[in-house]
C-alpha cells in the first residue's frame, strides 16, 4: 500500500541510501542483512579459492608452486570475481554490494550514502567476513583435511610484508583503493561500460595482485581483512587496512570533485530501485515490486 498523501503537502519518501530516510524508518534492516549476506558469499568464495590456489595440499597449489606470480594473479582473479558472484545473488542486487568499507565510505563522501546507512553497510560487512571465515574454521573440525589447508593459507589473511619498512604496505593499500574507487565509479558512469563494474575486480586484481600483493596482500578492504585475522590471530601492522583504504577512498572521491579526470557523475551500486518506508524489492524476484511514485535515481 502506499502513503496517504495529505492534501496540500507532498508525500514523505524515504530515500533508502542516498537522501533523507522516511522519519518512521531510519534504518533498513533488510538492506543491511542483505549486505551481511553478500558479503558473506565474497569471503566463502574468496577464501576458498585462495586455499586451492595456494596450499601444497591441492594438486593445482602444488603446480603452481614454481610459479608465484602466475599464482598470485589467479588469487587476485579468484577473488576479485568472488565480489562478482556476491553482485549477482539476489542479495547484492539488493544491498548493491559494495562488500567493502571503503567501497561504502566512497559512497557515502560522495553524497551517495546517508551516514545512518554507511554505519550499517561497514556493520553488515564485518559480520559478513567474520561469519564467513568461522563457517569455513568450523568446517575444519568437521573435514580435517579441509582444517589442514585452510590453516595452511592462514584462510587468505592479508599481512604486510616484514622486511619493509610498514609506511610501503599502507601506501600500496592507499593507492590501490584509489585506483579501485576510481575504476568503479568511472565504470558505473559510464552509459555504455557499467555492465562491466561488478566484473572489473576480478581484472583489476589480476593485474594489480603480481606487482604489490607481496607488500600488503592487497585487501583494500578492511572486512575482508578483518574476518580472516580474526580466526587466524593475524594482527601484525594490521591498522594499515583500515587507515590505508580509508584515506585511499577519500583521496578518489576529491579527485573525482576536483574533475582532473574529466566529469565523473558517481552512481549508486545498487542494481535496484527502491520505494517508500525502505520497502525492497522481492528477493527473489526483483522485478515483480516498482516504486509507487516512480524510481528513484542516485
Amino acid at each position: 500500500m502506499t502513503a496517504p498523501r495529505q492534501t496540500g503537502s507532498p508525500p514523505q519518501e524515504d530515500r533508502p541510501l542516498a537522501g533523507a530516510p522516511h522519519p518512521d524508518h531510519p534504518l533498513h534492516w533488510k538492506l543491511y542483512a542483505c549486505e551481511m549476506v553478500a558479503t558473506t558469499v565474497l569471503m566463502l568464495c574468496g577464501i576458498v579459492s585462495v586455499t586451492v590456489l595456494t596450499t601444497p595440499y591441492t594438486p593445482i597449489g602444488r603446480a603452481l608452486a614454481p610459479h608465484p606470480l602466475v599464482q598470485t594473479a589467479l588469487c587476485g582473479l579468484f577473488f576479485g570475481l568472488s565480489g562478482t558472484v556476491a553482485a549477482f545473488t539476489p542479495f547484492g542486487r539488493v544491498s548493491g554490494a559494495h562488500v567493502s568499507p571503503s567501497v561504502s565510505l566512497a559512497f557515502s563522501l560522495a553524497g551517495r550514502l546517508g551516514v545512518i546507512d554507511l554505519c550499517g553497510y561497514i556493520a553488515a560487512q564485518m559480520t559478513g567476513a567474520c561469519l564467513a571465515t568461522a563457517l569455513l574454521a568450523g568446517l575444519g573440525h568437521v573435514l580435517p583435511v579441509w582444517g589442514q589447508m585452510a590453516q595452511a593459507s592462514a584462510y587468505a589473511a592479508t599481512i604486510p610484508f616484514p622486511h619493509v619498512s610498514v609506511l610501503w604496505p599502507l601506501v600500496t593499500e592507499l593507492v590501490l583503493t584509489v585506483l579501485l574507487v576510481l575504476m568503479i565509479c568511472a565504470l558505473a558512469a559510464h552509459p555504455t561500460l557499467k555492465w562491466l563494474t561488478p566484473w572489473a575486480g576480478g581484472l583489476f586484481f589480476l593485474a594489480c595482485n603480481p606487482i604489490s600483493a607481496w607488500l600488503s596482500g592487497n585487501s583494500s578492504n578492511l572486512a575482508r581483512s578483518f574476518g580472516p585475522a580474526l580466526v587466524a590471530g593475524q594482527w601484525q601492522s594490521f591498522w594499515i587496512y583500515a587507515l590505508g583504504p580509508f584515506m585511499g577512498a577519500a583521496l578518489a572521491i576529491a579527485i573525482i570533485r576536483s574533475r582532473l579526470l574529466g566529469r565523473i557523475e558517481v552512481e549508486e551500486a545498487r542494481l535496484v530501485n527502491f520505494g517508500h518506508h525502505g520497502r525492497i524489492p522481492s528477493l527473489f524476484h526483483p522485478g515483480r515490486h516498482r516504486p509507487d511514485h516512480g524510481q528513484d535515481t542516485l
